[in-house]
Formats: structure tokens, sequence, C-alpha cells
């Protein structure tokens, strides 16, 4: 089966970097899936993470948009509960305009942070998630210009009026997602790098009780995975000891300066619960040489009933990084 095959970049700044160089970096990834064929390129939305430089993806997209020139490129995702859904499609039907036909709207509703950012993000009002059903239906109809008389907004357009429009995802990684979005029928992208268990479930779930919209007919999604493609596969195994070693960390609220080496990240002494999250986190990740990345990544596409696979890479070396993604497109593109 041919796969279709996307990029989401999360700007990671490695340890002993900068945010300058995370983003410089996120560019030139960009300007190379452009070159290698790949179909998708998103960016992620994360606030008050020091190891991470993508907080305002709408912003990087317009840079990106204009450092390329064939891919979509989009968010992965804007975080809707923090923002009106109205400033929300203007942003994105701006970058329509500039660059039709290459703008993907990804949405989601975690934080993308924690509670002091939401609220410094809402000055100090709460998050209401309750409302985020009615956030995607009014953030469909600013983008098609199609708000319905009786809103209490009235006849409001979101501007520019463009001649074409960015296409609706919605992210997510649990049931409730998969769920919402086969409700209101619109794209869906499972975020395996994000929860590795009942990804499969949740996915036949939303092509089962998919509802056609006015906006899609027909059910359309894709899964996210953690991968890393090396020379061998003891490379492989080099490169993904950062990435071990780093979610480690997250999980126990360890300070971080950034993605370790790999040479810190081989010599760190794990402790039995940590070795045992460590094969719990690998559940989210492909890992391997060429040939097994090639296979897990078929092996995902049949098991997701999807002929789209979105990547995300994380690596100490951006050498290492941009090598993964050569070896992949030389391959399967």
């Amino acid at each position: 089966m041919s796969l279709t095959l996307s990029i989401l970049d999360q700007s990671s700044i490695a340890e002993g970097g900068t945010a300058e160089q995370g983003l410089k970096q996120t560019v030139e990834l960009a300007q190379l899936a452009d070159e290698l064929g790949f179909t998708r390129f998103w960016v992620s939305e994360h606030h008050d993470t020091p190891t991470l430089a993508g907080s305002s993806p709408e912003v990087l997209i317009a840079h990106l948009a204009a450092k390329t020139e064939r891919i979509k490129v989009g968010s992965g995702g804007v975080m809707l509960p923090h923002y009106s859904a109205y400033k929300v499609a203007e942003n994105f039907k701006v970058l329509e305009g500039l660059t039709p036909g290459r703008i993907d709207v990804g949405i989601g509703r975690a934080p993308g942070g924690m509670p002091r950012a939401s609220y410094a993000l809402s000055d100090g009002k709460p998050r209401d998630v309750n409302r985020y059903p009615e956030q995607v239906n009014e953030l469909l109809q600013y983008l098609h210009d199609d708000l319905p008389e009786d809103h209490p907004y009235g006849n409001i357009k979101a501007t520019p009026v463009t001649r074409t429009i960015p296409d609706l995802w919605m992210l997510g990684s649990s049931p409730s997602s998969a769920a919402l979005a086969a409700e209101l029928g619109v794209p869906y992208t499972f975020a395996l790098f994000i929860n590795g268990q009942g990804g499969p479930s949740y996915t036949k779930q939303y092509l089962n009780r998919f509802k056609p919209s006015k906006y899609y007919d027909q059910p359309k999604h894709s899964v996210a995975v953690f991968t890393i493609c090396g020379e061998t596969m003891e490379d492989a195994e080099r490169i993904a000891s950062s990435l071990d070693l780093s979610m480690v960390m997250l999980e126990q609220g360890m300070a971080s300066k950034g993605t370790p080496s790999p040479e810190k990240a081989m010599s760190y002494p794990y402790s039995h619960f940590e070795r045992i999250r460590v094969l719990e986190n690998r559940k989210r990740m492909v890992i391997g040489d060429v040939d097994h990345v090639e296979k897990e990544l078929h092996r995902l596409a049949e098991e997701y009933e999807t002929d789209e696979i979105m990547l995300t890479t994380i690596a100490y070396d951006f050498e290492d990084k941009l090598n993964s993604y050569k070896r992949i497109a030389e391959r399967m593109l």
C-alpha cells in the first residue's frame, strides 16, 4: 500500500543549544521536507516550555510557508480553548490568502503547558474546555463564511474572505476526541506519540461513527508517531536514547535544559521503575534502521486503517534528525 508521509515538528532545543537554533532548524527541516516530497509539515504549540521553541504556530507557519514551495504547512495544533474561534479563523485565512491551498488548521483542546501558562494566556480566566465542541463548529463556520443568521454575532465575516479554505484537522489522543471528530464530521489525527494505548480502537470508533458534515462527506484520518531511522539498528538506538531520557525526565518533573546527548542518556543510571517507563514509552515510537522503520510504518497504517502517517523526530544532533528523514524519504517517497 502506498503511504503518504508527513512531519510534525516540535522545534525541540538540544541541551546547550538555544531557542533561536531550534526555530532555525525547524525552517531548515521544512525546506528539506519540501524537497523530499513529504505532504504536510505541521508545527506544535507549547507554552512556558524551555525545551521546545514553538509557542506560536501561526507566526511560524507564515515564515515556513514563505520559505517553502509546495508542501502543505499547518498547526499540530492550535490549542483552541485558549482563544476565540473568530481570531483563529482570521489568522488562518490570512495564511491561506498568502499561500492558497497550502494551509492546514490543526486544533486540539489540551493546554500545551502548565496551568500558570493557561491563566496567563487568558489574562487570569480559567479555560472553558466544555465549549470546545461549540468552538470547533464556530471555527468551521467562520472559515467557510457560513455563520448562521441567528448567531449572537450576526452575519459577521472572518476576513479576508478567500477563494480557498484551509483544511481543518482535529488532533487527539483519547476516545473522546475521536468521538467528537466523528460527531462533527471533521478529519482526525491520533497522537500516538502522546498516548501509546488504545489508538487503533479509538480510530475505529472515529471511522464507524463518522457523520458526514456539510464540509467533509468522508472520514479522513492519520496517525502521528515518534520515529527515528538510523543507519543501523544500533545507530537508531543511540539516537533514541536521548528521547528515552527526555521523556522519563518530563514524566517525573525533573529539570531539563533541553534534549540530552546520547552519551549522557546512555550513561544515565536508570532505576527499575524508570526502565519500565522507557519500555512503556517505546509503544509511542518507531525506532530502527530503514528496513525496520518501513515495515513498522506499513504495519501502523494497516492497524490504524490509514494511508497517512505523520512522523515526529526529536534528536540531540540535528544532523541525526535530518538523516532520519532522508533515509525514510529515499526508501518510501
